[in-house]
């Protein structure tokens, strides 16, 4: 209690509405309204050519570009993105794999042009290849490649950029693909192991800072509509971290063993069908992520409720927003301890999912660890096994999945009166316009800066050195994203894995309209 007899309220959680679309021009200000609004971080949505390395003018970006996520080819354009944001100020998520290391250069770059200092710059990268093998198709290069782009932005990060997190393990993209919650536990911390293992392997960091790497690492979790059960599931997380970083990791700062994750829920959730009922569906996630205190997210991320439907308006993404401020600045929840320690039923179902995720985990590590796993099959196998049962269970009707397989009957709906105007839609001259920008940049830049920083990248590529520096110069030579992606594909070669086909971003798996 504070001396004036109130209690004391904890920090509300960052909260964030993933956003970008068309060109960084328009996505700016939207970044712009939702931080006058009140929302405390950024969440950098990208295209599907920006995922996978592509500039607009590449045949294979034809149709994709702004559509999913906003285009980032060069630093022209990120700090079109950022442009009156103050990058000291700002955490910023950026949902971004396999050219991570390209776009973490850019943001550094644009930081450092604004005169800010990158120890200073927090945020995080997703840069979980590993999980692209599993669900959405988004990798370029090969398996061994990918783990050194992963580990050399760790290794960077460390000391350059400290307060930044350098990778998101997505047990979030595990859900989508299918993954029960033993499952989804037990490969996020096996990919964990993976990475920190590899990390561990080069030998840059030394043995007494390692306890730094395992504190920035951080998870970017899913939340589903079974409350409990996923509260019990953070929990579990909770403890599991702990014990890895202890036991596997020798890290004695509690500190550096907590575990950080961020989340977005129901993505498995979202219905076409009477699109309005998954207000209330987001509404009971963001509590299983919330409602715990010694297991809460640090950062949130609520879709809207149209987003099954299309890309959502700002005044969409505001109703999410306001969502998570009611429930942080209204309630007192955030006055309390944990409101479910001692609880039987919670501690009794987090122990049985610790004890089988574990057991999974030991599983995967005899099995080689997390890569070795992903590249026999077995975590894929598993994973559509375990989906084909969800969606068996709908379809019979086992499980409930109301306005769809029951109480489908509806009254026409207000909010979806006029569909081309309950979403967003991106302007379809967005293609042209950016490759005919993107041209422009090319032909005033340096070009001979362009080819000597091209030169050092490839040399850097063929070593055994960190990637960073040489894509930091890069970025400001003013580099294209394809440019870059395109030398490593030369260098390196192309994935040999092709497990699923390439997915919208961060895509909904959603209830099948046959359902």
């Amino acid at each position: 209690m504070a001396q004036d007899g109130k209690r004391e309220r904890d920090r509300a959680w960052i909260m964030r509405t993933y956003s970008g679309h068309s060109t960084a021009a328009a996505s700016n200000q939207l970044y712009r309204t939702n931080l006058a609004k009140g929302q405390t971080g950024l969440s950098v949505a990208f295209d599907l050519p920006t995922q996978t390395g592509y500039d607009a003018d590449d045949p294979l970006a034809r149709g994709e570009v702004g559509k999913v996520g906003v285009p980032i080819s060069h630093i022209g354009d990120m700090r079109a993105l950022f442009d009156q944001i103050p990058l000291d100020q700002m955490n910023t998520s950026m949902t971004i794999n396999a050219p991570a290391v390209w776009l973490l250069s850019l943001y550094i770059a644009t930081a450092e042009d604004q005169g800010v200092d990158p120890h200073v710059l927090r945020g995080t990268t997703q840069n979980d290849i590993i999980k692209e093998y599993l669900s959405r198709g988004t990798h370029i290069f090969p398996p061994a490649a990918s783990m050194r782009l992963i580990t050399d932005l760790i290794t960077y990060t460390v000391d350059e950029v400290p307060k930044w997190n350098p990778i998101n393990i997505c047990s979030y993209h595990l859900q989508e693909a299918g993954a029960t919650p033993t499952q989804e536990l037990a490969y996020a911390l096996a990919t964990a192991i993976g990475v920190l293992d590899a990390v561990k392997a080069t030998g840059r960091i030394p043995e007494s800072e390692f306890g730094k790497v395992v504190g920035r690492m951080s998870f970017f979790v899913n939340a589903g509509i079974r409350f409990v059960e996923e509260l019990c599931k953070m929990r579990a997380f909770v403890e599991l971290w702990d014990r890895v970083a202890r036991e596997r990791y020798g890290v004695e700062d509690p500190k550096q063993r907590r575990f950080r994750y961020g989340v977005q829920v129901n993505s498995l959730g979202l219905t076409e069908q009477q699109p309005e009922n998954n207000v209330i569906r987001i509404v009971l996630e963001m509590l299983a992520v919330t409602l715990s205190k010694d297991a809460r997210a640090r950062a949130i991320q609520l879709p809207a409720w149209n987003e099954a439907l299309g890309l959502p308006r700002p005044w969409d993404q505001q109703w999410s927003l306001r969502t998570q401020q009611i429930l942080a600045y209204e309630t007192d929840l955030l006055e309390y301890a944990d409101l479910f320690k001692g609880s039987e039923v919670v501690e009794a179902h987090t122990q049985e999912l610790v004890d089988s995720a574990w057991a999974e985990v030991q599983e995967v590590l005899k099995r080689g660890g997390a890569v070795e796993a992903v590249e026999s099959g077995y975590i894929k196998q598993k994973l559509v096994e375990s989906n084909a049962e969800r969606l068996r269970a709908i379809e019979n009707g086992d499980q409930i999945v109301v306005g769809v397989n029951k109480y489908i009957e509806s009254a026409p709906s207000p909010l979806t009166e006029n569909l081309d105007e309950a979403i967003l839609t991106v302007d379809p001259e967005v293609d042209a316009n950016q490759r005919a920008a993107l041209g422009r940049w090319k032909e005033e830049r340096d070009s001979a800066a362009v080819d000597a920083a091209l030169a050092e990248l490839e040399r850097v590529a063929k070593s055994d050195e960190n990637m960073m520096p040489a894509s930091i110069a890069a970025a400001h030579a003013g580099v294209t994203t394809g440019e870059w992606a395109n030398l490593l594909r030369k260098v390196w070669g192309l994935s040999l894995i092709h497990i699923s086909e390439p997915t919208r971003l961060e895509s909904k798996s959603r209830i099948p309209a046959s359902a």
